[in-house]
């Protein structure tokens, strides 16, 4: 128990530091933002900043820091350090910069992003990588609250009836200006989430002795032997570090009224989100005492887990309350991510969003497309689980790429001594991460072990020395710069 109040005091101390140290790398200014100078009325509408706040928290804490933590809690309370320092020196900083980047550049997407500072082939790619992980994401978090309201309904409403009802809510969430539906159900949903947390956590420390948090190991506890590296980082994705984020930024920097704001709502919004992931990994642990049983459990189908801890621990009604905010978590990212992938492609095809019409075009061939992934899902028995892991390992790779973006955005600006090394870093640790996982695991490669550690490690190696050359070369271009400024030249 010491080490998960530990866990909890470093990320919030993180958010101070830490972020504010991210912050002054950025150097946020008094400009206009988007939100004013190209407000449509739409997707670019001014939002206060405890509002954004609440909405870039639903937007991101979907069923990633519930089920990825629980997943990921099989490893064992090592899980716990993943969480907190791959929150505070990588996950903040990826949602931090991916956010203040885009509101530079008006909101533009992290596609768009990628083309402006690492090239147009890069955009390309970046454009179908991330609305293929947009739409295996809408999924994701389509199927897995259909399954938690599955429990708690009458017969009648069976998955396949709740799966329905969330993809046309998805497609009002889409379509509607964004102020009219997200902007004001979020709030409301965002502080709910937090209750909800914040009920299983106590119910948990205040149990009696009846579940006990194990202190922090770094011991392997999975009991079928996978190993942590890099198993662990691909499973607990949300709760650490996400792609996926970087979709849901752009959405809000269309919308904060300051860059001053930014620390606040997209570093805040992270380490909220760790402090959510935490609660289920310590719960998933305590609950069933081993990680055995907690992985015979999940054999099940997480939202089975979701459904007896929290049943277990607050009882019938407590649980209920608690499902609630499981199910309204995923929603809240489902559809903003249908939501982003309509703005991706809207940029892409130079279609005004505006227009009605123009958003219909995106938005139904986008829910046909996540309504056919859900029906897979749901009819074969591991469905959710293939799309977990292909979305899992999309994820980390997108996060991987934007902290590459990211470091080319502050070389380019002159930030080339720690600066940049802010999200070099772990953009070389995520690098290794991606490349050993697809190739070492059932759904990518399935190489050696050994090859794949060399090959994950090499590729890491070679983007670190890409990284150093054009660092060098800045420095020197600095250096001309200043000489040739100087009178005394």
């Amino acid at each position: 128990m010491i080490s998960l109040f530990a866990s909890f005091a470093v990320l919030i101390t993180g958010y101070f530091v830490y972020g504010k140290i991210t912050e002054k790398v950025f150097s946020p200014d008094s400009r206009t933002t988007s939100a004013y100078s190209k407000n449509d009325g739409v997707d670019y509408v001014p939002m206060k900043a405890r509002k954004a706040f609440l909405v870039q928290l639903l937007n991101i804490a979907g069923t990633g820091p519930i089920f990825g933590a629980l997943m990921g809690a099989v490893f064992g309370p090592v899980v716990f350090l993943w969480i907190v320092f791959g929150s505070v020196l990588g996950g903040a900083v990826h949602d931090y910069m991916s956010g203040m980047i885009s509101s530079r550049h008006e909101g533009v997407s992290i596609a768009e992003l990628s083309g402006i500072y690492l090239g147009k082939a890069v955009k390309a790619v970046m454009r179908v990588f991330s609305v293929v992980l947009l739409v295996l994401c809408g999924t994701v978090f389509v199927t897995s609250p259909a399954g938690l309201l599955d429990r708690l309904t009458p017969e009648w409403m069976n998955g396949t009836f709740w799966a329905i009802v969330i993809l046309i809510y998805y497609l009002l969430a889409t379509l509607l200006p964004i102020d009219k539906l997200i902007g004001r159900l979020y709030p409301v949903f965002g502080v709910l989430l937090i209750i909800m947390a914040a009920a299983v956590m106590g119910g948990i420390l205040f149990s009696g002795g009846e579940y006990t948090i194990p202190e922090i190991s770094l011991s392997n506890l999975h009991p079928d032997g996978t190993p942590v590296w890099p198993y662990m980082f691909i499973t607990v994705a949300c709760g650490a570090i996400s792609g996926f984020h970087a979709t849901q930024a752009p959405m809000i920097a269309k919308c904060i009224t300051s860059e001053k704001e930014g620390r606040k709502i997209f570093y805040g919004a992270m380490i909220s989100e760790s402090i959510i992931a935490l609660v289920w990994a310590a719960a998933g642990v305590s609950y069933y005492g081993t990680t055995q049983f907690l992985s015979e459990a999940l054999t099940n189908g997480a939202s089975n887990v979701v459904y007896e801890i929290s049943t277990g621990v607050l009882g019938v009604f407590g649980g209920i309350l608690a499902v609630a905010g499981v199910v309204i978590c995923p929603i809240t990212s489902g559809d903003t991510a249908f939501r982003s992938a309509r703005l991706i492609l809207a940029e892409s095809f130079g279609l005004d969003q505006k227009k009605l019409a123009n958003r219909l075009l995106i938005t139904v061939p986008l829910l046909i497309a996540g309504g056919m992934l859900t029906w897979f899902a749901i009819v074969n028995d591991n469905g959710f689980q293939v799309i977990w892991r292909y979305f899992s390992w999309s994820n980390q790779t997108l996060a991987m790429i934007a902290l590459w973006v990211a470091t080319a955005y502050l070389l380019k600006k002159g930030r080339y001594r720690f600066g940049s090394l802010i999200t070099a870093i772990p953009a070389v640790f995520m690098t290794a991460v991606s490349t050993t996982y697809i190739l070492i695991a059932n759904e990518g490669f399935r190489l050696d072990k050994t090859v794949s550690y060399i090959s994950g490690a090499a590729a890491a190696a070679a983007l670190s020395v890409v990284y150093t050359v054009f660092l060098i070369r800045t420095i020197k271009q600095k250096k001309n710069d200043n000489s040739i400024a100087s009178p005394l030249s």
